[in-house]
């Protein structure tokens, strides 16, 4: 009888503690773009990127930016533009990558300049 009587105490005073409330997950800021990548392409518009560069070989609009997208000379370079945060004036690039048609990095300065080379 003893057993069960303290049984029982341990049971109610466990079922009277208190759980420290659950974590709330704060929502993570979305990525914003900026320059992340100095260059020479960095603050470019459309058009002075078309007079360098030709026409691209793939253009997208992926929600408020522009990504466009050269390829030769064993790279693929992905130029981003963005409206200034202000709201006025033309997209200006930046942010630029650069990789190999597989995937892999390369580096950026040869890949722009392998890019140049062929417009």
């Amino acid at each position: 009888m003893r057993l069960i009587v303290t049984a029982a105490l341990y049971l109610a005073l466990a079922a009277c503690a208190t759980r420290p409330p659950a974590p709330v997950e704060q929502p993570r800021p979305a990525p914003q773009p900026g320059p992340r990548v100095s260059g020479d392409l960095i603050g470019l518009t459309v058009n002075e990127l078309g007079q360098r560069f030709g026409q691209p070989t793939f253009q997208v609009r992926e929600g408020p930016g522009l990504k466009l997208q050269w390829s030769g000379g064993g790279c693929v370079l992905d130029v981003f533009l963005y409206t200034p945060a202000d709201g006025r004036g033309a997209e200006r690039v930046t942010y630029v990558d650069a990789r190999r048609p597989t995937g892999d990095p390369t580096d950026q300065a040869a890949c722009i300049a392998a890019i140049d080379a062929a417009a």
